[in-house]
């Protein structure tokens, strides 16, 4: 029989919440993270979109000043988020050799990378901080919170652009129900809001540029949308065996019900234009968790906000579930939060984790005019979920044709 995965911590840092029940009401509230950067670099390097989605409480006023000089940035997120997910579980006493780490990026430690290049270039390979290689590499947060926490039965790093953080909660729920681990730390990380970044998806088109209204350039669905808001934090999720739960008497926020991951093969950063790989992650998520398309209540989109990516996503919800899609309550939290990138897919699935716990799902805002290709039943204003038994999908895609779903479900 599968072992039932269950969730019993939450952990989050992001553009709207310097923790998960902060992220969680401003979510509900429908607050905008993002505002114009005030970093002397954006002048310097002229960059054509001077805004993004900062994480709101700064790494530094959480950490020890020790810590953050030990850790990239996008580390610093991790440990923050995953200390928070611990406490909320309870800080249970575990078995070192029974408790693993999954925790995913899209980039890592570009800052420590680039900051290293700079210092290399100016001062010399001898100014060239000691630490600098366990601080860049994309390993550098799933090793840290493994470190922090204790965890010796492996610290994964799944790195599959803007899939990465749905991608670590699907290995998660592989390696509990494998009965190789009783508890993992899962989650995602991104801190790359970074000149070269910021410069890199502005050349392939990929960032709005609605530089005099930050706040409502992040627009899914929208007949007027011209791209994403970069944005920064962690989320994080403990999972663990349902029995391991309940014999330490934690309390439980839902099922992680169902996963799964597919590739497109069909572009390196354009989705295939059918949703083909989309529909088949959908399908096999939900064929997982045992749940038919009826079941599904409410979705979590990618919903990033680029004029080629919101389109495909509901061509593959409309293929997996049906005329009933019509019927589900769709939320696009990167309308409020930007796009975090790695961390996207982790913040989100503590979002539609929350979504089944609270029966409510979170706002999308900026949809003045919505895409007459995207019928979509998008929540607006937030929503009540209804009682009984119910489902939520959380959807990633990545640069790559990578897709990943995981499927909540109340417990």
């Amino acid at each position: 029989m599968t072992r039932k995965v269950v969730i019993t911590g939450l952990g989050a840092t992001t553009p709207i919440g310097g923790d998960a029940p902060t992220t969680w009401q401003n979510a509900l509230k429908g607050v905008s993270g993002a505002h114009t950067l005030t970093d002397d670099w954006v002048a310097e390097f002229q960059l054509p979109v001077t805004f993004a989605a900062k994480a709101s409480t700064p790494a530094s006023e959480v950490l020890t000043r020790v810590e953050a000089k030990r850790l990239d940035p996008s580390s610093q997120f991790a440990i923050i988020a995953a200390r928070e997910a611990w406490a909320d579980a309870g800080s249970p006493e575990v078995d070192g050799s029974r408790f693993a780490v999954c925790f995913a990026t899209g980039i890592g430690g570009v800052w420590t990378l680039l900051d290293a290049w700079d210092t290399l270039r100016d001062r010399g390979a001898r100014r060239v901080l000691p630490m600098t290689v366990p601080m860049l590499m994309p390993n550098g947060a799933a090793a840290a919170v493994s470190l922090d926490l204790g965890a010796q039965a492996g610290a994964h790093t799944p790195v599959s652009a803007c899939a990465s953080g749905t991608e670590a909660l699907h290995q998660a729920v592989e390696l509990i129900r494998s009965g190789k681990v009783d508890i993992v730390m899962a989650g995602g990380t991104e801190a790359a809001i970074h000149p070269i970044t910021l410069a890199a998806f502005s050349s392939m088109q990929a960032l709005s540029k609605r530089n005099d209204d930050p706040e409502h350039a992040s627009r899914p669905y929208d007949r007027d949308r011209d791209g994403f808001v970069m944005g920064e934090g962690a989320g994080a999720l403990v999972l663990e065996a349902e029995e391991h739960a309940l014999a330490r008497g934690a309390k439980i926020y839902g099922e992680l019900a169902g996963t799964s991951v597919t590739a497109d093969a069909y572009h390196i950063t354009a989705p295939d234009p059918e949703g083909l790989g989309a529909t088949r992650a959908l399908k096999a998520a939900l064929f997982d968790a045992r749940a038919q398309a009826e079941d599904v209540v409410h979705v979590n989109a990618h919903a990033t906000s680029t004029p080629v990516g919101d389109k495909p996503e509901y061509t593959a919800l409309h293929a997996a579930l049906g005329k009933h899609v019509d019927n589900v309550a769709v939320s696009a939290t990167k309308s409020q939060m930007g796009h975090l990138l790695g961390a996207s897919g982790a913040v989100e699935a503590v979002l539609t984790v929350l979504a089944v716990h609270e029966r409510k799902a979170p706002l999308t805002i900026n949809l003045d005019h919505q895409d007459p290709e995207i019928p979509l039943d998008v929540v607006t204003s937030a929503r009540d979920l209804p009682q009984g038994d119910i489902v939520a999908l959380s959807n990633s895609f990545g640069f790559g044709g990578h897709n990943a779903v995981v499927v909540v479900r109340n417990y």
